[in-house]
């Protein structure tokens, strides 16, 4: 069984896009460079050949991989605020350190941690998805436990 695939509508399109450009742009560059190859004579010696057919391979498993993630996708739509889901942006303050940050939680595919869009499946997220403004929950990391505060969530 195939996990689903959660995603924003901008998400989808960004995936449906490079699966169009894999299967009318890349994917005919990487069979002519094959073509061309071959023509070179010998195969068993031929590095051009070689290296053709495996960026063949990696073309060929990423529009499968993208296919799947189209197949599978979950569209995030209707954002409630009153408690946290994967859509929701979300205010909290570290406990220990008085910090605060705000992250977007998204699908794995989405993620981006350097623009504070974390994923769903992180540790994070997983603590505090579900969690109401004011929650006080306890996040595992690698580092041992720490605690953090829902402030906001829109």
């Amino acid at each position: 069984m195939t996990k689903e695939t959660y995603l924003t509508e901008e998400g989808l399109k960004s995936i449906e896009e490079e699966l169009e450009y894999l299967k009318t742009v890349k994917r005919p560059e990487v069979i002519n460079a094959l073509k061309e190859a071959r023509a070179l004579g010998d195969l068993s010696e031929n590095a051009e050949y070689d290296a053709a057919r495996g960026e063949q391979a990696t073309v060929e498993a990423k529009i499968v991989e993208l296919e799947q993630m189209i197949e599978h996708a979950v569209i995030i739509k209707e954002v409630k605020t009153d408690k946290v889901s994967i859509g929701n942006n979300v205010k909290i303050e570290y406990i220990e350190d008085k910090e605060t940050d705000e992250y977007s939680i998204v699908g794995s595919k989405e993620a981006d941690p350097f623009n504070n869009r974390i994923s769903n499946e992180s540790p994070i997220a997983q603590a505090i998805i579900g969690k109401k403004v004011g929650d006080v929950v306890k996040v595992a990391s690698p580092n041992g436990e720490y605690e953090v505060k829902i402030l906001e969530i829109s």
